[in-house]
């Protein structure tokens, strides 16, 4: 039977319940008002017979008008019971005119219709008692309030995490925007049985099934809300593309012993990536009572780099940025979010090395986090000098400039596009490492250079894109079906930054590091879970196109070159990098001419010392000037 047939054989049966009992209780009515008179009427059976049928089919005309039959009774509220009372009045409405042009009420006696209005009601509530005190063991659920505009939903998830949920959802007095009609957990299910109350009515793999008969016993389809052990990517994905055909909305509650928030379900839902247990202990230890500046500290990295640093009590934090806009923001949300922490924001450029000398005199830092950097790809292909001066001589700048104030720890945030890169933007990243080794020789300044890859929703991000074109109706557009990128939230990215900069020690070798990215993730996959996560069928409400492969792109990153190797941390989630190269002897006067070339704005100069100083990307370079004249 399928769930449809299910939900109307339900509806049947409640309202082949609702009737009978009310042809029931008039009959004991009509027989308990003539008990106490003998004889009774001539026409005493055909009487009880025809106000039985009479009022049973009133019962229901009233029932069907006002849905009630739609009623699942273990999901009954007070707002269903004030129905089912609105029910029985209009059945009496209705039956009074009918039976008075049936016999002028001859032989009825009035009393007992207020006799089997008592008795009908009685069995009315009893009954729906009876199945709440075998489903969800509260016998009493319908005297309670349910808010009138809540949202109905299903739960999916671990039980202890919906325990926390549903008991916060109670404590909110009726004001909770979510009334849940039932749960589906995610380990082995016993239907039949209820968690505080709230029926159990399948496991997770009865999802399709749920939502079609609450559907159709509903005349609409239920949201989804999960927490706990749903929540991981496997289960996300399958949960939103059943929500999406069946076009219903997602939503998350978060459940720690603090309770439980609605969440929107984000893009970091679907990463698939195990939890971090990280010790704060040894970023404490560095950041507290220290004077921290971060470059590009209105940036998506940068600001969350300067949040978690806030939360660590710095004696002063510094942010630096040459954005008016991103600065202005990332001051306002840090001094909202922390009134006693000592800000300073700067309104600067890490290619003006007299702002950098101006800045440090001042505050004098003691850690330096270089997140400033252009990092669009294919508009770095075409900006080529711009790329070479910001990520290239910014760097150069803030590094000599910090071992001038002798910084005691430099962090700077790199990317996988550094690593055998075919694009300006990763070239420059991996010449900004380079130069910022170099240049840490030269002081007592502790160096951590860290790679990872894509954060999720930053500026730039292929997120933020994906979501503009869902919102416009599409279409979404992909460069190509085998593309795949490294992900990670700017949250955990951030938090595992600082914990690579902890773990930098003084030594001759530099402090390089890279982020566990986890497994790489196809971006048709995730443009695929974006659409759905707005209740969108991929290919039939959203299309998805494909663009093919744009300048300096490759259809996968790397995290390390072939001649490094990378081992364990104590930090989970942070591989020190291993194996060294050897920079060509005129390196330094290289880099003053590319700087040169950049500054004066040649491009075809710039790119060829950019090739020769980043051997990987010269050999890119003229793979591509090949295939040109071969063209």
């Amino acid at each position: 039977m399928n769930a449809t047939h299910q939900a109307k054989r339900a509806m049947f049966l409640t309202l082949t319940f609702d009737v009978v009992t009310a042809a029931v209780a008039m009959a004991l009515a009509v027989t308990a008002r003539w008990s106490a008179v003998e004889g009774g009427p001539p026409n005493f059976p055909a009487l009880i017979a025809i106000s039985s049928l009479m009022f049973a089919s009133s019962a229901l005309v009233s029932f069907y008008i006002l849905r009630i039959h739609r009623q699942v009774w273990r999901h009954m509220g007070a707002t269903d019971a004030v129905r089912v009372l609105q029910g029985v009045a209009l059945a009496s409405l209705i039956f009074l005119p009918t039976i008075f042009l049936w016999n002028r009420l001859i032989g009825l006696p009035r009393s007992s219709i207020f006799i089997a209005v008592i008795l009908w009601v009685a069995a009315l509530f009893t009954g729906r008692m009876i199945a709440l005190a075998r489903s969800t063991q509260q016998p009493f659920q319908f005297f309670q309030r349910v808010p009138k505009d809540a949202a109905k939903a299903v739960l999916v998830g671990d039980e202890a995490a919906a325990a926390i949920v549903i008991n916060k959802l109670r404590s909110q007095n009726g004001g909770a925007q979510v009334r849940l009609l039932g749960m589906l957990p995610t380990t082995e299910a016993e239907p039949g049985r209820a968690i505080k109350g709230v029926p159990i009515l399948g496991d997770i793999d009865d999802i399709d099934y749920v939502l079609e008969m609450l559907e159709a016993r509903y005349g609409e389809v239920p949201w989804v809300a999960v927490t706990g052990d749903a929540r991981v990517p496997s289960k996300m994905s399958d949960l939103l593309e059943v929500a999406a055909r069946l076009k219903t909305k997602v939503i998350a509650f978060s459940a720690s012993e603090d309770g439980a928030d609605q969440k929107e379900i984000r893009p970091a839902d679907l990463l698939s990536r195990r939890q971090r247990n990280l010790d704060r202990a040894p970023v404490e230890e560095i950041v507290r009572g220290a004077r921290v500046l971060v470059t590009g500290g209105g940036g998506t990295i940068g600001l969350e780099l300067a949040r978690q640093c806030a939360e660590l009590e710095p004696e002063r934090l510094v942010l630096f940025d040459a954005s008016e806009y991103n600065l202005y923001s990332a001051d306002l949300m840090l001094r909202r979010a922390y009134p006693e922490l000592k800000l300073h924001s700067v309104l600067g450029n890490v290619r003006d090395t007299a702002r950098l000398e101006q800045t440090f005199g001042e505050f004098q830092p003691d850690i330096v986090i270089h997140a400033a950097a252009l990092k669009h790809v294919p508009l770095m292909e075409q900006h080529v000098c711009e790329a070479i001066l910001t990520n290239v001589e910014g760097a150069k700048n803030v590094a000599r400039t910090a071992v001038k104030y002798r910084t005691k720890r430099f962090v700077f945030v790199s990317t996988d596009k550094a690593v055998d890169p075919d694009n300006v933007m990763g070239a420059t990243k991996r010449l900004a490492e380079l130069t910022v080794t170099r240049n840490a020789q030269y002081g007592a300044m502790i160096p951590a250079l860290v790679r990872f890859g894509n954060v999720l929703g930053s500026s730039g991000s292929v997120v933020p894109l994906f979501k503009e074109q869902i919102d416009a109706g599409g279409p979404v557009t992909v460069t190509h079906p085998d593309v795949t990128r490294f992900f990670m939230t700017v949250e955990e990215a951030a938090a595992l930054v600082l914990q690579a900069a902890a773990q930098a020690e003084p030594s001759e070798e530099t402090g390089l590091y890279v982020l566990d990215m986890g497994e790489p993730i196809r971006i048709e996959a995730l443009a695929e879970a974006m659409i759905r996560m707005h209740g969108k069928v991929p290919g039939k409400d959203i299309e998805i196109v494909y663009t093919g492969l744009r300048p300096g792109e490759k259809l996968a990153e790397v995290l390390t070159y072939d001649f490094e190797a990378i081992q364990p941390t104590p930090v989970d989630g942070v591989l020190k990098v291993k194996g060294g190269v050897q920079v060509d002897e005129r390196f330094d006067l290289m880099l003053k001419q590319l700087l040169r070339a950049a500054d004066r704005r040649e491009r075809t100069e710039a790119l060829h010392l950019l090739g020769r100083l980043v051997p990987e990307y010269g050999n890119s370079l003229r793979a591509a000037e090949v295939g040109a004249e071969g063209a």
